[in-house]
């Protein structure tokens, strides 16, 4: 999965990690608030890496979580979803705006390729996935409702704006926005 190779996500470790992280995200979405202690608990658990004074407003919703790493002071604003079948690196002082999208998974294009015919472990077909890492820079703003798919890499001090759908990587520095999303100037 890692490797960016086609997998099949039903296979029996991958799905019991993925339950694993459900059970996580379901508690940390039904934890309160104030609960400080209790949510970063829940993060340590769930997240491959995470920084001091990080903030994520539930809900919040993940894959894996463990492919997740976010620096020191980060926010993440509330109806987010993280598809970290790849690794999903978010630097330091980074803003994510409400209900962004961020894809580190992707099917193949030809139906002949992404379907299968047999069920996997529970009775249920999973399409083949593939994967490729997601990267966002320090001090980077993800405006809301922005979706970022696979492979792409967002420089430090980069600001997307609202609902952008970032198809390739954004250079340090920019301002981005549109669909595709685009850099319409330096920030320097």
């Amino acid at each position: 999965m890692l490797a960016g190779l086609p997998y099949d996500c039903g296979e029996g470790e991958l799905l019991a990690r993925w339950h694993r992280a459900k059970d996580l995200v379901h508690r940390y979405n039904n934890t309160p608030s104030t609960d400080r202690e209790g949510l970063t608990g829940i993060l340590r658990e769930l997240l491959g890496g995470m920084g001091r004074n990080l903030w994520i407003t539930a809900p919040f919703f993940c894959d894996y979580g463990e492919n997740i790493f976010i620096g020191d002071n980060s926010e993440i604003n509330h109806n987010c979803v993280f598809l970290d079948c790849n690794r999903i690196t978010i630097g330091r002082n980074a803003l994510i705006g409400p209900a962004v999208q961020i894809y580190a998974a992707f099917h193949p294009v030809r139906a002949s390729e992404r379907l299968r015919e047999d069920h996997g472990e529970g009775g249920m077909v999973f399409c083949i996935t593939q994967s490729a890492p997601v990267t966002i820079g320090d001090n980077a703003w993800i405006g809301g409702g922005t979706i970022i798919l696979p492979g792409v890499t967002i420089g430090d001090n980069v600001t997307i704006g609202a609902g952008s759908v970032v198809t390739r990587s954004i250079p340090s520095d920019s301002l981005a926005c549109g669909n595709p999303c685009v850099p319409v100037r330096s920030l320097k």
